[in-house]
């Protein structure tokens, strides 16, 4: 271990949760979500991180034909064990009929138990998106069902799906993501029949729930092909309040059976 390491502060001004998608898939070493913000830490130096997360802010300015700005402040730090530190405040997480606990904690005696190392990915059970997901996941997935994750990350929802007996599919466009979400379904002694990098339109079949909890832009851009792939109903996360309506009129011939709030976040259930 280095003498010391370096913490980047990442603080757009808008859009968080696209800038928190770029470092999805772009940082290896997992990041830290804050109010307004993010933190990376790593022993080697960010400079050229910076770069990009600047280059795109610039993009997505220019993509939504508005000014987005990024500040982000680099300091060295000694090399305490943070790793160690991190582990600490990562606490179970108690979430409709699943019990989510890291890998250093104990289980559940009572419900439905998935490990996760959260360093692997996002989708820990303590976002309001994720945990909205395992609400919805513990009411409407039964036994035998067909279901597909899409936008899989940590591979979280699949693996609650499975627990309940589901037969289950994800992808993730981030083949970084995949990997951790096989190595998570391994850690939990699940199974599931496919697993593809890409999305939903990578596959011909029909689900009786379809699961996407990523963002409202890409849940509208995919929104044909996920209601393609549902036979019964889709679980539709990760909107913040201020983009609800767009979505449920992008899937207005459907029906809303459910609405989860969190916070700022909604995620709803669509049946057909």
């Amino acid at each position: 271990m280095k003498d010391s390491y370096f913490e980047l502060t990442v603080r757009p001004s808008a859009e968080l949760e696209h800038f928190s998608d770029f470092l999805s898939s772009s940082v290896d070493v997992g990041f830290e979500e804050i109010k307004d913000a993010f933190i990376i830490r790593s022993e080697d130096e960010l400079e050229t991180l910076v770069w990009g997360i600047e280059q795109f802010a610039l993009a997505l300015s220019e993509a939504l034909s508005t000014q987005i700005t990024v500040e982000t402040e680099i300091l060295e730090k000694k090399n305490v064990d943070w790793i160690a530190s991190y582990q600490e405040g990562i606490e179970p997480v108690t979430v409709g009929k699943f019990h989510i606990y890291p890998t250093w904690d104990e289980p559940s005696q009572d419900l439905i138990n998935i490990k996760l190392d959260p360093a692997l990915a996002f989708g820990t059970g303590h976002h309001p998106t994720t945990s909205s997901c395992l609400k919805a996941i513990s009411n409407h997935v039964n036994e035998g069902m067909d279901v597909v994750d899409v936008g899989c990350g940590s591979g979280i929802l699949a693996i609650a799906a499975e627990k309940l007996g589901a037969n289950v599919d994800l992808c993730d466009t981030d083949i970084i993501s995949v990997d951790n979400a096989k190595e998570n379904f391994d850690l939990n002694d699940a199974t599931y029949n496919s697993i593809w990098e890409g999305s939903i339109n990578n596959t011909e079949k029909r689900y009786d729930v379809v699961i996407a909890n990523i963002v409202a832009d890409v849940l509208v851009f995919i929104a044909r092909d996920l209601k393609k792939a549902t036979k019964s109903k889709l679980i539709l996360s990760g909107i913040l309040d201020k983009y609800e309506e767009k979505v449920q009129k992008k899937f207005s011939d459907m029906t809303c059976v459910e609405r989860i709030v969190d916070g700022e976040w909604i995620s709803l259930v669509m049946e057909k």
